[in-house]
């Protein structure tokens, strides 16, 4: 018999139960009938036999006890039951329950008192644990029972109970003595082979979890299709679960992949978990099948690891050589080789004749992207050569040089600049970018150092080389501008992204320690920090010994800032609770308005000086200029409050729960919050839905973008266009249309509004700015850390992007293309029908229900939006990897029939 019980009717019998049986003691008379209506006469029947049985067992002839104890089993056992019912045998001995408990001792043999403990246990099962305190009872009953049938002959729903206990047990805080600890493993040994069989893997690996015994799960699996449902529901699991139990979930994940020789998701598993030791050695393990090792190198690639690769050609793919020369693939393809004007961007004919009033208000911000000022002007322009030419190492590198001899320094910085852009993200042997740019990185004009520096960072971001931090290490030392130091700092931090440098940190917490209290008051001083929490980029607990060495910076302010920078970028989209709600706490220990403190008092906030009422005035307050020491002590509290703000989105933005219920944050935080906080919800808004236009996210930019703060205006134009990078959305482009003459008199906003509409139609729509890829399953550190400088930036866009504007080019280590190319084990383009649609999640579904809904079939290359996912729509082929993104082998069917 399986009893299949729903718990809430479970309850809802108990409450019918307790109500009609209830005598003046308060407690359930057993002598009572079980329901007050009528029964019918099978019914009767049966509870007069189960009644009959009970009887028996009072009785002082112990010869009845055994054939009563075997007809109750067997009366449970055949009962029959619907999901929403307790089988009719468990109800009518409900009340019975302590009758049966009483008599268990003064069973006279060991059978018998085996036999009954069976029978109590899976009556435990029904009862109401709090009235009747049978909390553990059917655990306890079912150890010392006769185990003379398996656990699962008494249903799922028993099995499920026990399960409970069990877990209950482990976590309880007194100690387990060993037996018993032993005997709770057998029985947990007993209940996971039966949950495998019958279709509730899920359950057996929550057990598991539960009780830290993950290792016992790889015994259990033994085949592929068990393999990838298990794995699939632990990698859903994995974003709830806190560090370091993540960390062991990603390992029995990537051991059950070996385990059946399924190295293209053991890659990824590995990559996830960041360890290069793991990777190499799958990748070595791939040496047997040769197209498998093809498809890792692609990966790998896209991820931007280097190995040691010994083969020239995986050496090539694994480098990203091969990038550009596919991507322009892809766009004579969709026949988008045709330039447009900035003009065809902006769709100006669309717009009201007052749009020609910006022409004169700035001319030059009108006519470079209707953007940039003069001087970097140039610097900016010249740069954005190697945007154009991106990833195209030779060819790009031939046209940039010209304006290497230039002699004008910021044309010469920007082609430095666009050197190293065209390098990002793809790996030379040659290293020209090295050889080109290391010359100028202690050049005597700052412009120039500048644009080495940042493009040395571009070019190697995430490759942790310790020739290159060496090279820039000096810098940080020299007597230069705050802003060059800071650039430095900035490079290094994205050279050593995510890799914890020692050297990297350690010279630059000595450099503030060095720097005095008016260094640090700069807008470049609070990259130094952020270089810090760059180096730890996800690492979580490995934050502590850098928190703990900041508090040698001798400015409280600053210390608390450079402190709370480290600690977001340390949990960068790890979903951490607990840090999200510190972080809120920060948010919430904002000065009134009135400049008292607030009730919360917090140190930080006592130690700073009331705001002025105005937004301008706040905004006012960061000219050095103008600003006393109390306005910059409160200043550096207020960045400390934007900085938490985003960080908010930060560490939310890996999980769509997660970035639902930031969203309902940021609404109160714009209510409420101080300016400096409203001027940074919607960098942290576009932070959780990077190149993904949902349109409540459109909708509440929108509003924003209108306001009489101009900084933050500013700021929500800009999010609007890092929300709809590379989507061509037409919702987002009329906004920002509308927006241009809105603003039209304010050379600021409009400026920004010219970046929104660029990021908006990026490489044409068919380029993507999330560092998320592979399902959403992999982040790329380096598109993290670029998209985070720019943010960061942004907390005081007037003195930053709006004026050192190369700082936007950080944003290069995120720009990827959203493509899915499809290749023959001979690495040849293979045109190959695929459906693409809406992802679907089936963690946790039985059978193989569908992955994509709302699909259409095209033929590849093709473009994949954020939420999609593509699957072959033929047979003739198989992926060699089960994920269709980015470049993907296909391997001939064998048993394909035409």
């Amino acid at each position: 018999m399986k009893i299949e019980e729903n718990s809430q009717t479970k309850s809802n019998e108990n409450e019918k139960s307790e109500k009609s049986k209830k005598s003046a003691n308060g407690t359930v008379d057993p002598k009572d009938k079980i329901q007050q209506e009528e029964l019918s006469e099978e019914d009767k029947a049966l509870q007069e036999e189960l009644e009959l049985y009970v009887h028996r067992l009072k009785e002082s002839n112990e010869s009845l006890y055994k054939p009563a104890l075997e007809a109750l089993r067997t009366q449970i056992k055949s009962s029959t039951t619907s999901m929403t019912s307790v089988p009719k045998p468990l109800k009518f001995l409900r009340p019975h329950y302590d009758t049966l408990k009483n008599l268990y001792e003064k069973m006279p043999t060991e059978e018998t008192k085996n036999l009954l403990a069976d029978i109590i246990s899976i009556l435990a099962m029904t009862i109401d644990s709090e009235s009747h305190k049978t909390n553990g009872e059917a655990l306890k009953f079912r150890l010392i029972g006769s185990k003379v049938e398996s656990i699962g002959s008494w249903g799922h729903e028993y099995v499920r109970h026990i399960s409970g206990e069990i877990a209950t047990e482990f976590q309880s805080t007194a100690e387990l003595d060993d037996d018993y600890k032993a005997k709770l493993l057998n029985l947990v040994e007993e209940i996971i082979p039966y949950n495998m069989r019958h279709n509730a893997e899920a359950e057996a690996c929550d057990l598991l979890i539960e009780i830290e015994r993950l290792d016992l799960l790889d015994k259990y699996i033994d085949n592929e299709d068990l393999c990838q449902k298990v794995c699939l529901y632990l990698r859903s699991v994995v974003p709830f679960v806190p560090d370091p139990d993540n960390t062991n979930l990603l390992k029995t994940i990537m051991s059950i992949f070996l385990k059946y020789d399924k190295l293209t998701e053991a890659i990824r598993v590995a990559m996830q978990l960041q360890d290069i030791e793991a990777i190499q050695e799958i990748f070595d393990k791939a040496e047997k099948d040769p197209s498998i090792q093809k498809q890792i190198a692609y990966m790998i690639g896209r991820q931007q690891i280097i190995l040691e690769i010994e083969n020239s050609d995986l050496l090539d793919i694994s480098s990203n050589s091969h990038l550009n020369t596919h991507f322009l693939t892809l766009a004579r393809e969709l026949d988008i080789m045709e330039p447009k004007t900035p003009d065809d961007i902006y769709k100006s004919h669309l717009e009201a004749p007052n749009r020609l009033y910006s022409t004169s208000v700035d001319s030059a911000r009108y006519n470079l992207a209707s953007s940039f000022n003069k001087d970097l002007g140039m610097f900016s322009a010249t740069g954005s050569l190697g945007l154009i030419l991106l990833w195209d190492v030779d060819g790009g590198l031939a046209q940039i040089d010209k304006y290497l001899y230039s002699k004008e320094d910021n044309i010469k910085a920007g082609a430095l600049l666009a050197c190293g852009i065209v390098n990002s993200g793809v790996r030379n042997d040659c290293d020209p970018a090295l050889a080109l740019l290391a010359d100028y990185v202690t050049n005597s004009s700052n412009t120039i150092q500048i644009g080495a520096i940042l493009g040395l960072g571009l070019a190697y971001a995430g490759s942790n080389r310790a020739d290159l931090i060496s090279l820039l290490t000096p810098v940080l030392f020299e007597k230069a501008s705050i802003e060059v130091i800071g650039v430095t700092a900035l490079a290094c931090g994205l050279i050593a992204v995510g890799s914890g440098n020692s050297e990297v940190t350690s010279n630059i917490i000595q450099v503030l320690i060095e720097k005095s209290d008016v260094d640090v008051k700069d807008y470049f001083a609070r990259f130094l920090p952020f270089a810090l929490g760059l180096c730890i980029l996800g690492k979580q607990n490995s934050s502590e010994a850098i928190i703990e060495a900041l508090e040698v910076i001798q400015n409280q302010q600053f210390k608390t800032m450079a402190k709370t920078i480290v600690e977001v970028c340390a949990y960068a989209a790890t979903g951490n609770v607990l840090k999200i709600q510190s972080l809120l706490h920060i948010c919430s220990n904002s000065k009134s308005e009135d400049g008292g403190d607030d009730q919360s008092g917090s140190s930080a906030e006592q130690s700073t000086t009331s705001s002025t009422s105005s937004s301008s005035r706040k905004s006012s307050s960061y000219s050095k200029s103008n600003s006393s020491d109390s306005n910059s002590s409160s200043s550096e509290f207020n960045i400390q409050q934007a900085i938490a703000t985003i960080g908010i989105g930060l560490i939310a933005m890996s999980e769509d729960i997660s970035c639902e219920m930031a969203f309902r944050t940021f609404g109160h935080l714009l209510r409420y919050g101080d300016s400096m906080v409203k001027r940074s919800v919607p960098l942290a808004l576009a932070l959780t839905s990077i190149s993904n236009p949902k349109l409540n996210l459109l909708e509440t930019l929108s509003k924003f973008s209108h306001d009489s703060d101009s900084e933050v205006a500013c700021n929500a134009i800009f999010a609007m266009g890092l929300i709809g990078a590379g989507t061509n959305n037409a919702r987002l482009a009329t906004m920002l249309r509308q927006l241009a003459q809105y603003h039209v008199k304010e050379p600021n906003c409009l400026f920004m509004v010219r970046l929104a509409q660029g990021l908006t139609h990026l490489g044409k729509g068919t380029l993507t700015l999330s560092p998320f890829h592979s399902d959403r399953q992999l982040l790329l550190p380096t598109a993290l850390a670029g998209l985070l400088v720019v943010l960061i930036s942004l907390i005081d866009p007037k003195y930053t992007i709006l004026k050192a504007h190369y700082l936007i080019y950080f944003l290069v280590p995120a720009i990827q293309p959203r493509m899915l190319i499809t290749f023959d084990e001979q690495l040849n383009p293979l045109p190959v029908p695929v459906r693409v649609g809406q992802a679907v999640d089936v963690v946790g579904q039985a059978g193989k229900p569908k992955t994509i809904t709302g699909f259409q079939t095209h033929t590849t290359p093709v473009l994949l939006s954020i939420g999609e996912r593509a699957e072959l729509a033929t047979e003739e082929y198989t992926p060699l990897t089960p994920i269709l993104e980015g470049f993907v082998i296909l391997r001939k069917n064998p048993n394909y029939v035409s």
